[in-house]
């Protein structure tokens, strides 16, 4: 992918419907969504979401196939992937920085405990109320 490419994509997820768009479309696989069945889950008059659908579309990012009476939508994964590998071309110096697990082990913040035994939130919460 090049850079006019890349600042056209990032351009067209730039809003939030958009992006909620692409990524209900990447949820539903290669079934891809009727435009139907996406202005209901989205909750976006038909009239916002052909406007929303021909900038992903011009971007690249989905695909718009006929079905009888229905326009399917899908997304476009090779242009996906192309755009992740250009952002992260030259990530981390050249070194291996495989993905961190966004799963994180052990307490929750809130679950550490401060000062006294107390938890983080209960120890702001002293702290505010003593202040």
């Amino acid at each position: 992918m090049d850079v006019n490419a890349a600042v056209v994509a990032l351009g067209a997820l730039a809003q939030e419907h958009r992006l909620a768009l692409f990524r209900l479309l990447v949820q539903a696989g290669d079934d891809g969504l009727p435009a139907g069945a996406i202005a209901e889950r989205l909750g976006i008059p038909n009239s916002s979401l052909s406007f929303h659908l021909a900038q992903l579309r011009g971007a690249g990012l989905i695909s718009q196939e006929r079905q009888q009476r229905s326009l399917i939508y899908r997304a476009n994964y090779p242009a996906m992937n192309g755009l992740i590998d250009y952002l992260t071309e030259n990530c981390c110096a050249g070194a291996d920085c495989s993905p961190v697990p966004s799963k994180v082990e052990g307490p929750v913040p809130s679950e550490v405990e401060g000062p006294a035994g107390l938890s983080a939130s209960q120890s702001t919460q002293t702290t505010r109320k003593s202040a």
